[in-house]
């Protein structure tokens, strides 16, 4: 697949970008990246809202050209240490981190606190864990983990100390209460990531940014299918 790195300045002009498709400039690393392990986890259920977001019309990551290229220099760094890249969330539709403010709104609605925000009322969420704008919706942030090959050859995930979108002090990268060998874990991501320019949200250790990003100021809203 061809990236070109253009968008045409009538998708620039305005800071949310309401295309029916995907520009020009954004690549599936579904068809790029076909190795990686792909879990999307807001095209099912299998999430802290319960049910499928909208936006996510299919299960694929979706990321701006220059992002889409540096992941796959992470991913070929990863295979030579015998890793993978498991990966959770890329772009995100306007239209999905919607979804999320509503359901935070909705305080009534605890079904996922266990799972997902066992320590933080519903009230706290938005904020430091769930924004208005999500810097997913530049095209240029990805949310992942990286898996390794068990004694019977199945790809597992490396130990973080807690799990994706867990809204816990607990996924601050550097929290102090980790082990030694999750610590290591979290930083073999962080090493591997900001080896191609990525950053990390401290607040999520799973969570990381191109550098400069190459939207900063557009938030799309094109669904993912």
């Amino acid at each position: 697949m061809k990236i070109s790195l253009i968008l045409t300045a009538a998708l620039l002009a305005s800071p949310l970008v309401n295309a029916q498709s995907m520009p020009d400039d954004f690549a599936d690393m579904t068809v790029l990246l076909p190795g990686a392990i792909y879990d999307i986890r807001y095209h099912g259920s299998n999430n802290f809202v319960g049910e499928p977001v909208e936006g996510y019309l299919a299960a694929k990551c979706i990321l701006q050209g220059k992002a889409a290229k540096a992941l796959l220099k992470v991913a070929e760094a990863a295979a030579v240490e015998g890793l993978k890249l498991k990966i959770f969330d890329c772009y995100r539709p306007a239209t999905a981190v919607a979804h999320f403010m509503r359901w935070a709104q909705d305080l009534s609605d605890t079904t996922t606190k266990a799972e997902y925000y066992p320590n933080l009322g519903k009230d706290k969420l938005v904020g430091e864990y769930i924004a208005e704008r999500s810097g997913h919706s530049r095209g240029a942030t990805i949310d992942l983990t990286l898996v390794k090959q068990d004694g019977q050859g199945q790809w597992q995930e490396l130990d973080m100390g807690s799990a994706f979108d867990m809204f816990d002090t607990l996924s601050n990268t550097d929290h102090p209460a980790i082990s030694e060998t999750q610590r290591a874990n979290r930083y073999k991501l962080k090493e591997l990531m900001e080896a191609q320019g990525f950053a990390n949200y401290a607040m999520e250790w799973w969570h990381y940014s191109l550098v400069p990003q190459p939207y900063p100021d557009t938030y799309f809203d094109f669904p993912i299918e």
